[in-house]
């Protein structure tokens, strides 16, 4: 049996190394050699079980000269002879540059190489050399997988031909019975505290309805370069005895499946692993309708979560207090979030990602 190789640049959590780790973790499990190639070793990453390899291919300290050239060259042929050692069947590639590495380094091995974008293609592309890239290199691609239509609508039409959208398997962990207990009054948002999730909208939309409805508290988990901007901001509030920034958290389930909302402020994302865990978990949610549409797939004619403009606090505020004031159509959207768990269970989305991976290595 041929191995499944994963390619990124570590394994700091985020999304698409979640799904990574996911989707390694449940093939080993059903038989598949697995191996894990990571630039490096990122802080604060996800573990990942014995059976699966772990390879690092960036040069040694040794191995680095004063020359950017010869470094890249030197990564370069390294990464390329980890392929031919680990006799892979297919590699697959997220994120970014990753992407290019992975179509260069495997040229001419003849092992199929399948490139993943798990963001706004503009963004993970974000000058012009590098959009010229996506739309031309990734034409060598033995398959291209996308998360939303918007972001496949972003290449030519013959890249196009080549993609397939394939859901982020639900992380095992939000798998749980409908929680129908009693509700905390906590408004509530999980991610990295930067200037692209856009924290400081939430805090904004907060603050039209604080006075409202001052038994509740805003909670900001996670961590960022934003999150003291963001600390003294929500301080110099008339409501910051409300809004709390307790930093990253270990059992995110357990801090926020008995929350009353979830929302997400972000201007752009791919699919965003955070809101389709808290609308899983039966939370009703709030998200931005930004691009490239992942919430908008989650929640448009669902009946399950609200969908704002990206940056519109007035309407976020309304969101929140339709949700707050209206109990029926709380418990609607907490029902129908909820039936996720059976969409994006991760033994039906896992088993899609086997078979397309096994459909490219023919």
């Amino acid at each position: 049996m041929k191995k499944i190789v994963f390619y990124t640049a570590s394994l700091a959590k985020g999304g698409a190394q979640r799904v990574i780790v996911n989707l390694a973790e449940s093939l080993v499990q059903k038989g598949y050699p697995v191996t894990i190639v990571t630039t490096m070793k990122g802080e604060q990453e996800y573990t990942i079980s014995e059976k699966i390899n772990r390879v690092y291919s960036d040069i040694t300290e040794e191995e680095t000269t004063s020359n950017r050239i010869r470094n890249f060259a030197a990564r370069f042929r390294k990464l390329r002879r980890i392929w031919k050692q680990e006799n892979a069947g297919v590699i697959v590639a997220f994120i970014g540059k990753n992407n290019f590495m992975a179509l260069l380094t495997a040229f001419g091995l003849k092992i199929p190489v399948i490139t993943s974008v798990r963001g706004e293609p503009r963004e993970e592309y974000y000058n012009s050399v590098l959009r010229f890239l996506s739309k031309t290199l990734m034409g060598l691609s033995k398959g291209l997988i996308l998360q939303t239509p918007d972001a496949k609508a972003y290449f030519p039409k013959w890249i196009q031909k080549k993609s397939v959208i394939l859901d982020n398997p639900l992380n095992p962990d939000f798998i749980d019975e409908y929680y129908s207990g009693e509700r905390k009054k906590e408004i509530v948002t999980v991610g990295r505290l930067d200037s692209n999730k856009n924290q400081k909208l939430i805090i904004d939309a907060f603050c039209r309805i604080a006075d409202e409805f001052s038994d509740y508290n805003l909670i900001l988990y996670g961590d960022g370069e934003d999150r003291e901007y963001l600390t003294k901001y929500a301080g110099k509030t008339k409501y910051g005895s409300q809004i709390f920034l307790p930093g990253p958290i270990k059992d995110v389930k357990r801090k926020i499946q008995t929350s009353k909302i979830f929302v997400l402020s972000s201007n752009t994302e791919g699919m965003p692993n955070c809101l389709l865990e808290a609308m899983a978990l039966g939370i009703p949610s709030i998200s931005t309708d930004c691009p490239c549409g992942g919430p908008r797939m989650l929640m448009e004619g669902k009946e399950n979560g609200i969908l704002v403009p990206v940056g519109d606090a007035e309407t976020m505020a309304k969101a929140m207090k339709q949700l707050l004031t209206d109990e029926e159509l709380w418990k609607k959207y907490s029902k129908n979030a909820y039936r996720l768990t059976e969409e994006l269970h991760p033994d039906k989305v896992n088993r899609e990602w086997e078979e397309y991976l096994l459909s490219r290595m023919k």
